[in-house]
């Protein structure tokens, strides 16, 4: 018996030998075959490493970001050769796209300070492949609240996609330790402390906060609170093995098989390129988050966490919102945490068009049991109206309180996206509707393609250039990250209050209000924010 089972052993591994060795043979083969890498995808800026971002302080971080954009305007920029010099290249001196042809490069690290009194600090961390352009709406919003704005770019970013390559997320959050220390310097005392995150960003300052509960020393500030957009706490079980994919790549033949996708970069602000290592870190942090969260857990020291405030499309092709609920919200105290889930437009023309998956995605999301923090849906009224409102329900239970929104759900987007929800529609690259005066202050809209054509021609997925950029719901959302900035920190015993309020007393009329400043505000002019 003993026998028979070493050869069935033995066979399974030979087995799964030869698939991986058949599986690397077709990766090298397309690599052999795909067109060559270039400059940006190639020249690695040398970025700081975890144990010397530790040592280092705030100016000596913009002083090597400086560094790297000038390597990358030598080795890069200087060096594209000529069949490469389009306008739709971001690494073409001449593109209207070079984000060094703007007024405010928002590739970079940013510190905004309010005008009066200093009334807190908040540190802003982008996403995977982005920059700090992604948050600098709200920013700008926090920054006129009377607080200070940190917009870290998280290293590996802003320059080019090969800075992803070798990048591990241990530096990424070094990196998030640094900025958090320069906040505290810049607004010491008990003055309050968020961390606002969008995707990766966000798994970082869920990680950090994590760590902060486990510090005994006293290093790490504890934030207030924290504001997550699209957060990044699970993704799909292929980025496990996604290293598997580079292995080819080892031989210098076959160095294309260390990227999931080589695109175009015309994007001033986000990498089109994805290596196969920016996968592999994905896990690698939400799988230290999904472990860090069940281990404070069960030792009670997730009592302590700050309250955070969710955004989240029902729909995300990125992380898993599922994760969001499952391995983060199921654990945490009543400490005044909500999340708001953005549902898919039941008023589309395109309805008869989607999956069934699609339409059931947010019953198969709520929980069946009341919880201990708030859950917002915002959707359609009804089926086949436009018009939306924030269904909420209090933490512990109760009855679900109605807050009409005053805003159409687009008949043209049948959903919201993980990449639309940080940006309004007259955003100037991502949106929908940007301003006149604003069509061209990045070189390009790509909020408002509408391409047309035959299949096959791009060299691109078509379904990457429709995706939803915009967020209908930003004033919704923009109001909601503002109450923050007023409302006291709960206790954990404290009880909830109405949708229009997290921990203060202000009525549905004055919410409503803030939503329809922003609508009026869109309509004049604005500052480069």
């Amino acid at each position: 018996m003993l026998a028979r089972t070493r050869r069935l052993l033995r066979r399974s591994l030979l087995t799964l030998l030869l698939a991986l060795l058949l599986g690397w043979g077709v990766i090298a083969y397309l690599a052999w075959q795909a067109a060559p890498l270039q400059l940006w995808h190639t020249f690695v800026p040398p970025e700081l490493s975890a144990e010397e971002l530790d040592s280092s302080d705030w100016q000596a971080y913009l002083t090597r970001e400086q560094q790297l954009f000038d390597l990358v305007e030598q080795e890069v920029v200087a060096k594209t050769p000529p069949e490469q010099q389009l306008a739709g290249n971001r690494y073409f001196q001449d593109a209207p796209i070079n984000p060094a042809h703007f007024r405010d490069n928002w590739n970079r690290s940013y510190l905004l300070r309010p005008d009066g009194e200093v009334k807190g600090v908040a540190v802003f961390l982008h996403g995977l492949t982005d920059s700090p352009y992604s948050l600098r709406h709200l920013a700008q919003r926090y920054r006129e609240q009377g607080f200070i704005a940190l917009g870290l770019r998280i290293p590996g970013h802003g320059t080019v996609p090969a800075g992803l390559v070798k990048m591990e997320w241990e530096t990424w959050l070094a990196a998030t330790r640094l900025a958090v220390r320069e906040a505290r310097v810049l607004a010491p005392g008990k003055l309050p402390l968020h961390l606002v995150g969008f995707s990766n960003g966000g798994a970082l300052a869920v990680k950090y906060a994590l760590d902060a509960l486990e510090d005994k020393t006293g290093t790490l500030t504890r934030p207030d609170r924290l504001v997550l957009i699209s957060p990044m706490i699970g993704v799909t079980r292929f980025a496990r093995f996604a290293g598997l994919k580079a292995v080819p790549a080892l031989l210098p033949a076959f160095a294309n098989a260390a990227w999931l996708g080589i695109m175009p970069e015309f994007n001033p602000f986000k990498y089109n390129s994805f290596p196969v290592n920016g996968a592999r870190q994905s896990y690698r942090l939400t799988h230290a988050i999904q472990q860090q969260v069940r281990q404070l857990a069960a030792s009670g020291e997730l009592a302590a966490f700050p309250p955070a405030l969710t955004f989240q499309s029902v729909m995300d092709y990125t992380v898993s919102t599922r994760s969001i609920i499952a391995d983060l919200y199921h654990f945490l105290p009543a400490n005044g945490s909500e999340l708001v889930l953005f549902d898919i437009n039941r008023g589309s023309v395109f309805g008869p068009l989607m999956n069934s998956a699609s339409e059931l995605a947010l019953s198969h999301l709520l929980p069946s049991q009341p919880q201990p923090y708030r859950l917002t849906v915002v959707g359609n009224e009804a089926t086949s109206r436009p018009q939306t409102q924030a269904s909420t329900l209090a933490a512990g239970g109760g009855p679900q309180q109605i807050l009409p929104l005053g805003i159409d759900y687009p008949k043209e987007i049948y959903s919201l996206s993980h990449v639309a929800l940080p940006f309004p529609m007259d955003d100037p690259l991502y949106g929908m509707a940007p301003r006149p005066e604003q069509m061209n202050q990045y070189g390009i809209n790509l909020g408002g393609l509408a391409l047309r054509g035959e299949r096959g021609v791009l060299i691109v997925n078509p379904g990457s250039l429709t995706r939803t950029s915009s967020n209908p719901f930003y004033p919704y959302l923009q109001a909601r990250v503002m109450e923050t900035l007023v409302a006291p920190t709960q206790p954990p015993s404290a009880a909830i209050g109405q949708p229009a309020q997290v921990g203060n007393d202000r009525s549905d009329a004055d919410y409503r209000a803030d939503i329809d400043a922003f609508l009026d505000e869109a309509d004049t002019p604005d500052s480069p924010f």
